[in-house]
């Protein structure tokens, strides 16, 4: 609902701050006191193309907010426009909040946050709709009447069992038509695979392997310093031609020190020490003789080395970092390739799938428009009932089914163009476009003239009689309707007392689904709402003002007399009458 509404700097509104109820609003005050700017005002809030002339005379901009509380439903409903939008509703609440400066573009924000006027425009409508401006009228708007017909006559399932064989079928579709409709990609896709693959395997790639082929050559490229540092180390050790032998020189010594031990024990040890020396030495040299020997020089070895790792660089360029990465991507290219031999299996699979779903969604499609039909006649009458209460009885409503052909659609048997009341014929099989609300393209027209020709409703000229048009529609579907707020500008325009009362209560009893907001010149119909405020024009210091005030009590009772013609005891004993009076109860 809407809980409360700020307007600065609109028109000839310095400053005026309304609260609103749940229920039924009533908004009355003399004619140009400024009414009309409320829904201006909510016009500018909910999306409205921001005009600069908007703008008080010597303000610098004007300002509209309005705080919205949401029950759970529409805040769910609302969950994915938020989320895209940045936004998470504050304990259930949004403030929305619009300025309109006189030069430059207006600036759009919601909890704050900054949006474009798109998804402003789509979040009010899901808010208010405005009866009287059909921006935001959501009956004005063919796409929605079929979900508008579909909650009147509970077909929830129906609809909800046809949406998934559609879903599914439109998918199954989808994958077949990427498989046909790719074919040359599929062909260039399946060579560079089956090339890469193959380039993969004839490499015989082993993971580690080129750690372990740089390993090798560097030995290889260092032959030559292996075999002349391990040569030089090992002459050093067991002496040359010219040199001393080390393990001579440590045998020579450890003899010595033998001879020491045995005459000063305390060079037992060294003794040993000396003796294990010559034997490590003596091993390290015939270690480094090993060596020495199984240095390599193998210049075809190495070329060998230096082709494989040029191999692995250029494998590495096209496929990965490591030769890991490349055994890693060649077995996903052997897998894309699997998946692209076994398409025409797959294709074959996805196309008897499509058969049978295209036979039950048919059925089901079948069903749902037998449903619709008969909820169609029901809302039909019922509306053209609402509408004789409410003084449009020389008028007609009526919904029209459609289909239209598509190659590609659903096998139904049902005429191309139906309208509630009349038996249509019945057709061969027709091959009819849908989506997951099915085959129906479901539209409301009326008529609010006797003789004159069913039109769409969205084409019916604006004024009271489409605002009482209007009322009747959301008296019937009710509960129906998910909209939480609805606003009602001049629903009475040139009705008497009489239908004014009918009005008065069709806003009451609608009040029990909706917070209804009515602009009103008649007391009988100010007089059932639970809440009302009063608009008055003010001068001071030469300057016109719009204020506005809650009306209770004796305040509410001289408003209504004031409605009926002044402040009369006649007409403060007709107010205080209707205020008195019990709701009459509607057919």
């Amino acid at each position: 609902m809407l809980e409360e509404l700020d307007i600065r700097n609109v028109a000839v509104a310095e400053h005026v701050r309304m609260r609103f109820t749940p229920g039924f609003n009533a908004i009355t005050g003399e004619t140009g006191a400024g009414k009309s700017i409320i829904i201006d005002a909510l016009g500018l809030l909910l999306g409205a193309r921001a005009d600069s002339d908007t703008v008080r005379a010597g303000a610098v901009a004007a300002r509209v907010e309005g705080i919205f509380r949401l029950e759970p439903g529409l805040q769910d409903a609302l969950a994915e426009t938020l989320a895209e939008a940045g936004i998470a509703p504050e304990d259930g609440t949004l403030i929305v909040a619009r300025e309109v400066p006189r030069q430059g573009r207006s600036v759009a924000r919601i909890n704050g946050r900054a949006v474009v006027q798109q998804t402003l425009a789509t979040i009010g409508r899901q808010l208010v709709d405005i009866h009287g401006q059909t921006d935001y009228l959501s009956l004005l708007r063919p796409g929605e009447h079929a979900g508008f017909l579909d909650r009147f006559g509970g077909l929830a399932a129906e609809r909800g069992a046809f949406g998934a064989l559609a879903g599914e079928l439109r998918d199954v579709r989808t994958a077949i038509r990427r498989i046909v409709d790719d074919e040359r990609e599929r062909a260039r896709r399946q060579d560079r695979l089956a090339y890469e693959v193959q380039e993969i395997d004839d490499a015989q790639l082993r993971a580690g392997e080129e750690v372990e082929l740089r390993a090798e050559r560097q030995l290889l490229a260092s032959a030559e310093d292996l075999a002349r540092l391990s040569d030089s180390a090992y002459t050093a050790l067991t002496g040359g031609a010219r040199a001393a032998s080390a393990v001579d020189a440590l045998g020579v010594a450890a003899e010595h020190l033998a001879h020491l031990a045995r005459l000063d024990e305390r060079l037992a040890e060294t003794a040993t020490l000396a003796e294990a020396l010559q034997s490590q030495v003596y091993d390290l040299a015939r270690e480094l003789r090993a060596y020495r020997e199984g240095v390599e020089h193998n210049p075809r070895r190495l070329g060998q080395i230096e082709e494989r790792l040029t191999l692995l660089a250029g494998l590495k360029r096209k496929y990965g970092a490591t030769v890991e990465d490349i055994i890693a991507y060649g077995e996903r290219a052997r897998a894309g390739l699997d998946d692209l031999l076994t398409g025409e299996e797959r294709l074959q699979r996805l196309r008897d799938r499509e058969r049978v779903l295209i036979d039950q969604a048919g059925a089901a499609a079948e069903r749902l428009s037998g449903r619709r039909r008969a909820a169609a006649e029901q809302l039909a009458r019922a509306v053209q009932g609402e509408m004789a209460d409410l003084r449009l009885a020389g008028g007609r409503f009526a919904v029209v089914l459609e289909r239209r052909t598509d190659d590609d659609g659903l096998p139904v048997m049902l005429s191309e163009r139906e309208e509630t009341g009349a038996a249509p014929p019945m057709t061969a099989p027709l091959r009819a476009t849908f989506d997951r609300s099915g085959v129906d393209r479901v539209e409301f027209y009326v008529t609010l003239n006797p003789g004159e020709p069913l039109r769409p409703l969205a084409k019916v000229a604006s004024g009271g009689e489409t605002a009482r048009l209007m009322l009747a529609l959301k008296t019937v579907l009710g509960s129906s309707d998910s909209v939480p707020t609805l606003v009602f500008d001049e629903v009475d325009a040139g009705l008497g007392a009489r239908s004014g009362t009918v009005v008065g209560e069709k806003l009451a009893g609608l009040s029990a689904h909706h917070q209804v907001l009515c602009i009103t010149h008649l007391a009988q119909v100010a007089a059932r709402a639970e809440h009302h405020l009063v608009v008055a024009k003010q001068v001071a210091d030469g300057r016109t003002f719009t204020a506005v005030h809650e009306a209770r009590g004796t305040a509410r009772a001289r408003e209504l007399a004031a409605m009926l013609g002044g402040e009369t005891p006649a007409h403060l004993a007709a107010a205080a009458e209707l205020l008195e009076s019990p709701a009459r109860p509607l057919a």
